[in-house]
Formats: C-alpha cells, sequence, structure tokens
C-alpha cells in the first residue's frame, strides 16, 4: 500500500476540509467566550452551531443555503416548544409523538431533509428536560438561534470565497474511486486470484461509485457558478467529471473470461506483467484525484509510454513464441485486453491534457451535453408528497413510527431512573443516530457504536487522568473533532471513537473532576439505547430487504436492456445517438448499484428474513455481467468501422428474446411462444469461422504476422471479439432467464411443513 498517496487522499478530502471548517467554526466562539469566563452560561452557541454545521450535506450551493435555513427555523421551533413544556409529562409525550413523526417523514424530500430532521430530534433530546436552557428560557434559545445563524454566516463566506472547492473535491473524488475500482480488476490478473471475493468487491466498489456519481451529478450539473459561467475553472471542472464517467465505462469494459486467460496463459509472466502495469494506471488516476482534491494541475508521474510499449512488446514476443493454431483464439482475447487497456491509457492521457489546458482553449470547450438528462430525480417538496407517505405501505412512515416509538420507550426509561443516570439526554440522541430505515444497517451502527463508545471513552478516561495540562487537552479536543466530523460517513466507528473522545474532553472543560461520572454516564445510555434501538428494527413493522429485490430486479432487467438496444442499435443502423446512449449507460448503472446494495444490505438480516439469498446473488452476478459486457460492446458502436460480417439483427432478436423473457417472467406475464423461438435464432457470422480457419491455415504454415502496432488490431480480431462478446451476452441472459424461473418456481411453491 502507498502510504503516502493514502494520507494525500485523506487530508485532501472534502470530509477533512469540512471537518475543519466545522471545528473552527464551534470552537473559536468558545475561545472567545472562554477568555471572558462565559463559556459555561454561553456554552449553547457553539452547540447550535454544530448542530446546523451537521445538517450541511454536499450539493448545489442554493439548495445548501436553503438547507441550512430550514434546520436553523426547525431548531429553534423545537427547542423554543420543548423548553416551554419541559414540565408537563403528557404533553412531552405529544410533542415526541408529533415532532418523531414529522422530522422522521421529511426523509422523504430526500437526505438533506433527512439530515435536517436527524439533528432536529437530537435538539429536541437536549432540550427535552431544561438542564441546558437554565432559569431564562428566551436567553438561552436567543444564544441557541445566534450560534445556528454564525455557522450559516460562516457558509455564505466560505462558498462566496471558493465557490468550485466542493465541486473539485467531489470530482477529485471520483477518480480516486475510480482508481480503487481499477485496482481490484488488476487483481483478476494476478496469480491464483480468488474469483469470488475479486466478484464481490467490484460490486460493492460499483454500488460505492454510483453513489458518489449520483452526489456529485447534482453538485456540479445545478450549480450555476459551473453550468452557466464560462470560466476556465467551470468548463474544466464539468470536463473533468464527464471524463471520469467515460473512464468509468472503459473500466468495465475489460471484463472477460478470467478463469479461461489464466488457464491459457498459467505458464507465462504476461497477466501478472499486465496486473503491474494497471496498478500503475490506478496510481496514475490516483494522482489526478488528488490534485483535484487539493486544487493544482496534476502532472503524470510515471512515463505511460515506455510502459505501455514494453507491454506490448513483451505481448508481440509471446505471440512470436507460442501462437499456434489451437491457442489463436486464446490470443485474440489477451490482444483485445491490451487495446482496452491502451483506450484506459488513452483516457488518462486525455485527462491530463484537460488538465493542462490554457485560458483559451478552456473557453473554447463545451460539453455539448443536455445536462438536465443526467440529473438523479428527487423528490418536489410539496404537501403532497409527503401526505402519500403517510400509510403503512411506505417505509418512510414505517421508520418515523419505530424512530417516535424508540424515543417514548427511551424518555419513559429515563424518568424511573433505575440506575440513576446523570445524562438520560444520551439515550434519546444515541436511538436517533443508530436507529435508520434498514435493520441491517440499524445492525451494525448498533455494534460499531457500542465499541466506539466503548473504546473512545476508555482512551479519554486515561487521558484525563494522567495528563492536566490544558493545552494538550484542547488538542486533543480539536484533532477529535475534526477526525470524528471526517470520519462520519465512512468510518463510523473510528467516527464514534473521536466523538466520545471530543465529548469527554468538552464536558471536562465545562465541568472539571466529573470524568467517573461521565464515563459511567456515556456507556450504560449507549448500551440502553442500543437495547431500545435493536428491539424496535426487529419488532415493530421491520422493512426487510428480501421485500425490495423484486422491483429492484424488475428494473434492473428494464435498464440492461434498453442499455443493450441502444448499443447494438449502432450495428443496425448507422445512427448513434451518444447523449442517449450515455443517459441510458448512467440508467442501467444506478438501476445495477441500487439491485447491489440492497444485497449487501440483505446479507446483514436475520437468517430468516434473507429468502432466496442465493437466487438474488446470481441476479446480482448476472445483471453485473450483463452490464461490463454490454460496455465492452459499446467500444465497438463509437468507431466508424462497419463489420457487415456479423448477423447483428439475428443477434439483437435473439438477446432481447432472452432479456424480454427475463422481465415479462419478473413482471408476473406469460413467456410468449415467439420469443422462445426468437431465443433461439442462430445468427449467420459464418464467414467469421472461414476467415479463423483461413487464419489457423497460415499460422500452421508458418506465416505468422508480427503486426507492431498497439494501436491497431485486425479486423479479424475485432470480428472475433464481437462475436464472442455477444455471445457471452446471451449466455448470461439465458443463464439469468433460468435463474429467475427457479427464483418463481421457488416463490410460487409454499414450504414443506
Amino acid at each position: 500500500m502507498n502510504y503516502s498517496a493514502e494520507l494525500k487522499k485523506f487530508v485532501t478530502s472534502q470530509y477533512v476540509y469540512s471537518a475543519i471548517r466545522i471545528t473552527l467554526a464551534t470552537v473559536l466562539p468558545c475561545l472567545v467566550l472562554a477568555h471572558f469566563g462565559i463559556l459555561k452560561e454561553y456554552f449553547l452557541f457553539p452547540l447550535g452551531t454544530s448542530f446546523v454545521a451537521l445538517t450541511d450535506q454536499p450539493g448545489p450551493f442554493i439548495r445548501r443555503r436553503n438547507a441550512l435555513t430550514f434546520a436553523i427555523f426547525c431548531f429553534v421551533v423545537v427547542a423554543l416548544i420543548a423548553s416551554l413544556v419541559m414540565t408537563v409529562k403528557i404533553l412531552v409525550l405529544m410533542e415526541i409523538i408529533v415532532f418523531g413523526m414529522f422530522f422522521s417523514l421529511i426523509g422523504v424530500y430526500g437526505q438533506r431533509l433527512a439530515a435536517v430532521g436527524s439533528l432536529s430530534l437530537v435538539v429536541l433530546a437536549i432540550f427535552i428536560d431544561g438542564h441546558l436552557t437554565g432559569s431564562n428560557i428566551f436567553k438561552s434559545l436567543l444564544i441557541f438561534a445566534s450560534g445556528c445563524t454564525w455557522f450559516l454566516l460562516i457558509f455564505l463566506i466560505v462558498t462566496t470565497i471558493q465557490p468550485y472547492k466542493l465541486a473539485s473535491q467531489m470530482i477529485g473524488e471520483n477518480y480516486l474511486q475510480l482508481a480503487e475500482f481499477l485496482k481490484i480488476k488488476a487483481n483478476y490478473y494476478q496469480k491464483n486470484p480468488d474469483f469470488d471475493k475479486l466478484t464481490i468487491q467490484v460490486i460493492a466498489k460499483q454500488v460505492g461509485i454510483k453513489n458518489l456519481q449520483e452526489e456529485t451529478r447534482e453538485t456540479v450539473f445545478k450549480t450555476r457558478t459551473i453550468v452557466n459561467e464560462s470560466t476556465t475553472t467551470s468548463r474544466l471542472l464539468m470536463l473533468m467529471f464527464l471524463n471520469s464517467m467515460d473512464l468509468h465505462e472503459k473500466l468495465m469494459t475489460s471484463e472477460s473470461d478470467y478463469q479461461k486467460l489464466q488457464q491459457s496463459f498459467e505458464d507465462s509472466t504476461i497477466l501478472v506483467k499486465i496486473h503491474d502495469y494497471l496498478n500503475l494506471l490506478s496510481e496514475e488516476i490516483t494522482n489526478i484525484g488528488i490534485s483535484l482534491q487539493i486544487g493544482t494541475r496534476a502532472k503524470p508521474m510515471f512515463n505511460l509510454e515506455l510502459e505501455q510499449k514494453n507491454l506490448n512488446a513483451d505481448y508481440f514476443e509471446l505471440r512470436s513464441k507460442q501462437l499456434t493454431p489451437d491457442n489463436l483464439e486464446n490470443f485474440m482475447i489477451l490482444r483485445q485486453i491490451l487495446m482496452r487497456i491502451n483506450e484506459i491509457t488513452k483516457e488518462i492521457n486525455e485527462i491530463y491534457k484537460v488538465f493542462s489546458q490554457n485560458v483559451k482553449l478552456a473557453k473554447s470547450l463545451s460539453t455539448g451535453l443536455d445536462l438536465k438528462k443526467f440529473m438523479p430525480n428527487e423528490e418536489k417538496l410539496n404537501f403532497k408528497v409527503l401526505r402519500n407517505n403517510i400509510s403503512l405501505s411506505s417505509s418512510h412512515f414505517r421508520h418515523a413510527l419505530r424512530i417516535t416509538i424508540a424515543l417514548l420507550l427511551g424518555y419513559l426509561f429515563s424518568l424511573f431512573q433505575f440506575f440513576a443516570i446523570g445524562h438520560t439526554y444520551w439515550i434519546l440522541i444515541t436511538t436517533v443516530a443508530i436507529l435508520k430505515p434498514a435493520y441491517s444497517i440499524t445492525k451494525q451502527r448498533n455494534l460499531l457504536r457500542l465499541y466506539g463508545t466503548i473504546a473512545g471513552a476508555t482512551i479519554a478516561y486515561v487521558i484525563l487522568h494522567f495528563v492536566h495540562f490544558n493545552a494538550v487537552l484542547f488538542v486533543t479536543l480539536l484533532l477529535s473533532m475534526i477526525l470524528c466530523f471526517s470520519l462520519l460517513k465512512g468510518r463510523y466507528f473510528w467516527a464514534v471513537l473521536f466523538m466520545t473522545i471530543y465529548v469527554f474532553m468538552s464536558f471536562n472543560f465545562l465541568s472539571p473532576g466529573k470524568i467517573d461520572v461521565i464515563f459511567k454516564d456515556r456507556i450504560l445510555d449507549t448500551v440502553i439505547a442500543g437495547i431500545i434501538a435493536f428491539l424496535v428494527s426487529y419488532i415493530v413493522l421491520p422493512v426487510w430487504e428480501h421485500t425490495q429485490n423484486l422491483d429492484l430486479m424488475k428494473k434492473s432487467a428494464a435498464s440492461n436492456l434498453i442499455y443493450f438496444q441502444s448499443v447494438i442499435s449502432k450495428f443496425l443502423t448507422e445512427d448513434f445517438d451518444l447523449e442517449d446512449y450515455k443517459v441510458k449507460r448512467k440508467n442501467a448503472i444506478i438501476s445495477l448499484a441500487n439491485l447491489s446494495d440492497n444485497f449487501q444490505r440483505m446479507i446483514s438480516d436475520p437468517k430468516n428474513q434473507q429468502k432466496k439469498l442465493e437466487v438474488v446473488h446470481q441476479f446480482v452476478a448476472t445483471s453485473h455481467l450483463i452490464t461490463a459486457y454490454t460496455a465492452s460492446l459499446s467500444q465497438y458502436s463509437k468507431n466508424n468501422e462497419q463489420y457487415p460480417e456479423i448477423d447483428a439483427e439475428s443477434w439483437s432478436r435473439k438477446i432481447e428474446a432472452e432479456m424480454q423473457q427475463t422481465s415479462a417472467l419478473l413482471n408476473g406475464e406469460e413467456m410468449s411462444e415467439t420469443l422462445k423461438m426468437e431465443s433461439r435464432i442462430e445468427p449467420e457470422d459464418s464467414s467469421i469461422d472461414d476467415m479463423m480457419m483461413k487464419r489457423r491455415t497460415e499460422i500452421e504454415e508458418n506465416e505468422i504476422v508480427d503486426r507492431r502496432d498497439p494501436d491497431k488490431i485486425s479486423h479479424l480480431t475485432e470480428l472475433k471479439n464481437i462475436h464472442d462478446i455477444l455471445e457471452l451476452i446471451y449466455d448470461v441472459a439465458k443463464e439469468q432467464r433460468k435463474v429467475i424461473e427457479k427464483y418463481k418456481t421457488e416463490t410460487a411453491t409454499p414450504p414443506q411443513s
């Protein structure tokens, strides 16, 4: 592992940048207040700042600004009502029900408002018993509101000074994810690879890439300064993101029959050399990503031209020594792989050229795309959407019920004071943090929260017991806050660990000498909240992942069919709509990632809820292959070559018939005899066989032509690869149809008692 690159990736990421901004916005007022000796009295100021800061999700400036403004309004209203009714228990219970339902349900409008809703419930937990408001409620609320508004002011200043920073960092992260994806793909070429493990890693990484691409699309395509302005930076950022999408597709096109490849060349070092070269390309992509995150222009790290030349020379040398009529096809497959690697190399070189564009050139660059077509779908902010989700059939409504019941249980538990806990609001805060719509995520967060809290509390206890220098403790507080906010999205255990440390440090500065009480309360509250969250998520109207499988499989099958039709159309007619193709490619990748993500969560569900697990896994795997093979075929659709030898019409009808049968089965429809007949069509590609026979004869007669141009490939090799890809797509589509036949049969057959 390149530890230097890993450290740069982390330090320059949007998460660290955001974490530093949140930490400084929170801590600087504390220093000023502490200097005047009024930090305890005005502690609600930094608290409000940190709460609003945590609602700031990546996205376009206007949406972020509006969400922060809405968050401030919600927080102040919740704090006001909670402070006014805190002495009347029946009103407190009603307040929990109303706020619990409303702030959980607004998650139907997307992640941004879901974050506002969750933090509003945390504010409710903080103010529910009045321990922070003191006797002067309105003064406390004014301080809290001022702290909330302070972060909005910081946000407006920072985004005005650096309007492109977030977009640049997010695009950079896209490249870093692609680099990791290529590293996984490279491992298929190492000695004795674990194919099953690698396939799981590829599918999981696809999910991460899809989620990040969706977030980046929203940020880039809906940020006016990037879309509308003709500045060098805005145009280059747009092009860098679009190039990352094309690079993603090229990385997907490297899908091959790796097991056959390993068997064919197990006695050669060529596959290991491919593995090493792909890792070099991965480092170059990483370099591009880090440069984008920093905001500097990237320069190539390696002499790719020389490395590529050496790799191609190794191939031609192996070919001249070992090529025979029997292994001709294997060398054709390897040649095609090298051509795809050359395409990836060209794409990386093109990206470096974009980096080096001067101002005059950059102003003439244009995407030529209708960006609205690539925007992620989003619920409109109208009451009808919310009203339609007030039903037990809505997963959002079920989640709102679970949150509300869990909060009621936590509050009622705190009233009895079984364990004489001093910070009972931690139960409610932890419950909100753990309890998520999916049982699998709740289960995972529960364990990570418990382990992180215990580890963090132990470390903080030791530090506070042995270290008595305020300067050291303050630095520890700062670092813990930065690391907590940086890791909150991707490394929940570590985020909780550092969160616990900075909470201990904060309480120590406010009330020194109470470390034993805080230690006991923090761990005990976390355990209690964890038990409540687990029981509620398991018992109260749970939404198991297997209930989502059928809909997601339908969408994936339909998107793959449309994607294939878009690609094969170039072989049938000369028209090829690049924009339409890119939209369909995007939809296919998103549908595949959603299905894969759901399957990953299903694995964490209880065993009795992992229904048809193996069948769903097979469907996910075959869907991934269809998407990847179609991406491979698309490389031939986008060039100007013609392939009349390919019976494209028959292949189109044959493959589409199989895919349509799968969709029909998923939708509960009868498979028509017409589709069954069309799936048995035999394409007339006999001329390719004749050409292959002729080529074998030439090789047998020692007429091997040593073509040394790495950028050119024989027409026969292209034809053979197109034929093989079409055959692979058909075989996988047929296998997928059989998987669904099995799925439907097992679903229709009642279990034996």
